[in-house]
């Protein structure tokens, strides 16, 4: 499981498995949620603290896109969900999208390996 600090863990778990098609499993009234989505090798936790670490989180989830879907088409429906885009990377070949969900944990949606597209 990766696990991450929120001030809110029921709302943020929510967010996550509605965009990742997964649910919440355990809600331990509030103060822990856990998600499970499906082709998601971990589940993803969120635990309630008061404080949160200030800056740039040290961790973050690299998820990939799909061949068959355009790249516009999924950081939009991502920021229509309330993450934020903070800006396009990569180098020739390989590019990504870093975003930021409602709770300011960044993460990651990377265009497609090349053999990803063969298949």
């Amino acid at each position: 499981m990766v696990t991450f600090d929120t001030q809110d863990a029921r709302t943020i778990a929510n967010w996550w498995a509605e965009r990742l098609g997964g649910e919440v499993i355990t809600d331990m009234d509030g103060w822990f949620s856990m998600v499970t989505a499906p082709g998601l090798p971990v589940m993803l936790g969120f635990q309630k603290i008061d404080d949160p670490t200030p800056g740039k989180n040290r961790l973050h989830l690299d998820l990939s896109r799909s061949a068959d879907t355009d790249r516009d088409a999924v950081i939009a429906e991502w920021v229509n969900a309330g993450a934020t885009h903070l800006g396009r990377r990569g180098e020739e070949g390989f590019e990504w999208d870093t975003l930021a969900d409602p709770d300011g944990n960044q993460f990651c949606i990377a265009d497609p390996e090349p053999e990803d597209e063969a298949a």
